[in-house]
């Protein structure tokens, strides 16, 4: 008995027993934010991130802002998931990216929750603009008593974050010659290519990249620490990039080569 009293009060146990489970957690539900986690636990979010980190730094899980998933290059999250990740750093990424879109513009907003942010941050604050997307939330946002004028393109509705994609959306875009584009993506890689996971998506980024005067790529850092599948475009068809903190030197200076702008999201 004694000995079982000294290895249940064990502290060192009690947290590799947690690590344990939040793995667990971590293979069945293949991401889990810090939020779930502390839940799950009953800790703070602080002490649940310092586990993430060690079980990263092991190669047992990756982590993510806001959470963590399984590891390996290709990690795609599900809408909810993504909506949950990182809020924070979203926010602050909508509204530097916003202040480069000056009143009076024509703006093509792409899809995904970062992008949903800088529909957050256009709303009521810049007047004169007209909106293409390809996004039903970034519509719905932007249309609830906003001033901007706001069209909604053609399109099958693919996905649950209520994108719009095929020949009709790639068509309306090469009608337009947009001022800027805000778009989004999943990963990245070393030689400077963003990257997503849909096909079909891409096709749509890509149309909006080709018809606009000047684009502007969002996405959170850690992004730059992970890839996809499809190629999207590389630093050179971009104008500006906006994310929530310094990019790895090796990025840094593709990005800096490139003639791209970098805006760190404060």
């Amino acid at each position: 008995m004694a000995n079982e009293t000294v290895f249940a009060s064990d502290p060192e146990d009690e947290i590799g027993r947690r690590r344990q489970a939040i793995l667990a957690m971590v293979r069945e539900q293949g991401f889990v934010t810090i939020e779930a986690l502390a839940r799950r636990f009953g800790l703070s979010a602080q002490t649940v991130r310092r586990d993430i980190v060690r079980l990263d730094r092991d190669g047992l899980l990756q982590r993510f802002h806001g959470g963590a998933g399984m590891p390996g290059g290709h990690v795609r999250l599900g809408y909810a998931e993504k909506r949950a990740v990182a809020p924070d750093a979203k926010e602050r990424i909508g509204r530097a990216a916003a202040a480069l879109i000056p009143d009076g513009s024509s703006v093509f907003l792409d899809v995904g929750t970062t992008v949903e942010a800088v529909a957050h941050a256009l709303h009521g604050r810049r007047r004169g603009l007209r909106i293409f997307t390809n996004s039903l939330p970034a519509a719905a946002i932007l249309a609830a008593g906003g001033q901007a004028e706001v069209y909604v393109l053609g399109g099958s509705v693919r996905g649950q974050d209520g994108s719009l994609v095929g020949d009709a959306t790639t068509t309306a875009i090469a009608g337009f010659r947009f001022d800027c584009a805000v778009i989004g993506f999943s990963g990245c890689e070393p030689d400077g290519t963003l990257m997503d996971f849909d096909l079909h998506k891409v096709a749509v980024k890509q149309a909006a990249i080709r018809h606009s005067r000047r684009t502007i790529a969002v996405g959170t850092a850690d992004k730059f620490q992970r890839s996809a599948l499809v190629a999207v475009a590389g630093f050179a068809a971009l104008s500006d990039l906006v994310t929530d903190a310094p990019l790895a030197p090796p990025v840094a200076e593709r990005l800096a080569a490139s003639g791209t702008a970098l805006l760190i999201a404060d």
